[in-house]
């Protein structure tokens, strides 16, 4: 008689397993039940008597005179015998192992593109398949082990993914404009013996040094002397009414620009660090048992970039920015011992910043702009209309700085082999190799 014959398939529980074919007599037919299953055997004649070697391991009992309830209560494995009103006896082996339904299903849900398949005895269970890295491994165990008090891990490591790189595009824009005006007049006479000058103190006019003589014909004379420190922008004296000014009339415009494009190349997850500029020396004290002695450190300055990408799984790119530009400040340097250790103007950016692939993000920007005038006059002759101006000078300064930091990450791939590589561009010829007759351009070389 086969298995179908003792079992009726639509009352099979999840879990069962039988092997062979049931032989009545002393052979023995094998069960697999999971922990909190049960199931029904159909038996061929009537029951009369049930017994079981464990019942912690396993619970049967008759629910009709040929149908048997068995129950699975504990891991273990037991023996079930049944004998019929005609005599016949049956022994079954039954094996109750862990309900592993549960925990296949969590790691499917958590970790769906991983092939993890689980298998279990008794209180025992094992992990088999091959995953992508350590982390997924060290928590499908920490999983597992809520479910056994043993667990196996028989997971391997495949090939790590190759790491993608990340280009980053920075653009450091900075544009310093400066404005300075200036204008005064001086004024100064020489009617006869009498000296006049006129002046606001803010530009310095010529000093009177004393007299002369001077011999026309006959006639002996004596003229005041003037010494002139600084002429200013203009000039002018008129002999016949003794009558000169001092007129400075300035006005400067600089324009200072600074571009500089770095460009880096680094892998997800890796710092890199683009520094052009330079160091500067500073001596140090020292203090405890070198007490007394002095030690040169050194500074960066100049343009900095260190940056740090990760590629998160929405395909953009999360990068921590640390942008600088800085420059030597000898105005307001400090001078020790005969050592002159400039100070630094600097300008620092610091964030975090998530793009998409390609796009830009202005990261900082800094306007700056000052105005400074200083007006000097003198009292009632400023007043006066007209002629007020001739007694005024001023001094005007203006200047504006603008520093823009500009961000674009890019996701490159290496070049193949058949790929033209790139090479930088020079505006003309270089390192030309020369044949014996020809200039540093290959042409022929004239004769002389």
């Amino acid at each position: 008689m086969t298995r179908s014959s003792l079992i009726h398939p639509g009352r099979l529980a999840l879990g069962l397993v039988f092997a062979g074919a049931v032989v009545f007599g002393q052979a023995a037919e094998d069960l697999r039940l999971t922990v909190g299953k049960s199931i029904v055997i159909d038996y061929p004649s009537d029951i009369r008597t049930i017994s079981t070697s464990s019942a912690d391991i396993i619970d049967a009992s008759p629910v009709t005179t040929r149908e048997i309830l068995v129950h699975g209560k504990g891991l273990g494995g037991a023996t079930m015998i049944v004998w019929s009103k005609s005599g016949q006896r049956t022994f079954y082996n039954v094996n109750v192992d862990l309900n592993l339904d549960p925990l296949r299903k969590i790691l499917k849900d958590t970790f769906p593109a991983e092939n993890i398949t689980v298998r279990g005895e008794r209180d025992e269970i094992s992990l088999n398949g091959r995953i992508a890295n350590k982390d997924t491994m060290d928590r499908a165990m920490s999983l597992a082990a809520g479910f056994a008090k043993t667990v196996v891990n028989n997971l391997q490591l495949g090939a790590p993914p190759i790491d993608k790189q990340i280009l980053l595009r920075v653009k450091f824009a900075e544009l310093d404009r400066s404005k300075e005006v200036q204008y005064g007049v001086n004024m100064f006479g020489l009617p006869g013996q009498t000296l006049i000058g006129s002046t606001t103190g803010q530009f310095s006019n010529g000093s009177f040094s004393g007299t002369a003589g001077v011999s026309t014909g006959t006639t002996a004379a004596s003229q005041a002397l003037m010494t002139i420190t600084q002429a200013l922008s203009l000039f002018a004296f008129d002999p016949k009414l003794n009558l000169g000014a001092f007129i400075k009339a300035l006005q400067d415009n600089a324009i200072l620009e600074i571009l500089s494009e770095p460009n880096l190349v680094t892998t997800n997850g890796k710092e890199a660090t683009f520094l052009v500029g330079g160091e500067f020396p500073v001596p140090v004290l020292q203090g405890g048992a070198n007490s007394g002695a002095v030690t040169i450190q050194f500074r960066e300055f100049g343009i900095k970039l260190i940056f740090t990408p990760i590629i998160t799984a929405n395909g953009t790119i999360k990068m921590h920015l640390r942008q600088e530009v800085s420059t030597l400040d000898f105005a307001d340097g400090v001078s020790i011992n005969g050592f002159t250790i400039p100070a630094l103007s600097t300008k620092r950016t610091e964030t975090d910043v998530e793009l998409g692939e390609g796009q830009s993000f202005v990261v900082s920007g800094l306007l700056d702009q000052r105005d400074q005038e200083t007006l000097s006059k003198i009292p009632v002759l400023s007043s006066l209309p007209i002629f007020g101006s001739l007694f005024k000078s001023k001094d005007i300064t203006k200047s504006r700085q603008e520093l823009v930091m500009l961000v674009t990450p890019e996701i490159t791939m290496p070049l193949n082999p058949g790929d033209p590589k790139p090479e930088p561009y020079f505006p003309g010829k270089f390192l030309v190799k020369l044949n014996p007759g020809q200039d540093i351009d290959g042409k022929p070389e004239k004769k002389k």
